[in-house]
């Protein structure tokens, strides 16, 4: 009894002298394990990147929005709201407009056209507006495809991170031929730090 004692405090001596932070657990970690974890990693800080630029960036584009809707029904001219912001339109509504009002433009007789004539300028700028409009739309979900197939993909590559470091445990109990806990713990944290990044990126 008292050398199941001796044993036990022994064991739990030399696991208490392990040192389980981040840093520690990432730098026993084999390479296969390493790769995951600065993939995850790298992951993770490229998708909070993304999500503080489409912040910041629907802000400012919804302030523009606001500012050219308001420019648009004040009753003054929209040839003069064209020539003010046509070389630059700062929004997707203003990039619709300049667009429509460029179209309408380019015809000669927009005023005195026949009716078939002012039918096929209004189907013009009809697909002129889509165009932009879509083109506008691309713009503005640039990046989030990568948001999306991080959030589906890195449990998965952590999981797999998880089912190496377990596997480099078991084959650190098989060589030495003990099943203490100082033998496998260190091989199952590295396994939940990479199970854990995966969920953090994904979130």
């Amino acid at each position: 009894m008292e050398n199941q004692i001796i044993e036990a405090a022994t064991l739990g001596g030399s696991v208490a002298k392990l040192d389980f932070s981040v840093w520690a657990l990432f730098l026993r970690a084999d390479a296969i394990v390493k790769a995951v974890i600065v993939l995850l990693l790298a992951a993770s800080i490229w998708c909070w990147a993304i999500i503080f630029d489409k912040y910041f960036g629907l802000r400012r584009l919804n302030t523009r929005s606001t500012e050219f809707e308001r420019a648009f029904w004040s009753g003054n001219s929209l040839d003069d709201l064209y020539e003010r912001i046509a070389s630059q339109p700062r929004d997707p509504m203003s990039a619709v407009f300049v667009a429509a009002m460029r179209e309408w433009r380019r015809t000669p007789s927009r005023g005195n056209a026949e009716p078939d004539s002012r039918l096929g300028l209004a189907d013009r700028i009809e697909k002129v507006m889509q165009i932009t409009l879509a083109r506008e739309m691309d713009r503005a979900e640039r990046n989030l495809t990568f948001l999306a197939t991080t959030g589906s993909t890195a449990p998965f590559i952590g999981l797999f991170g998880t089912v190496w470091g377990i596997m480099n445990s078991f084959q650190s109990i098989a060589i030495s031929k003990n099943t203490s806990l100082a033998v496998v713990a260190p091989g199952i944290a590295e396994a939940l730090f990479a199970t854990a990044l995966g969920l953090l990126a994904a979130i």
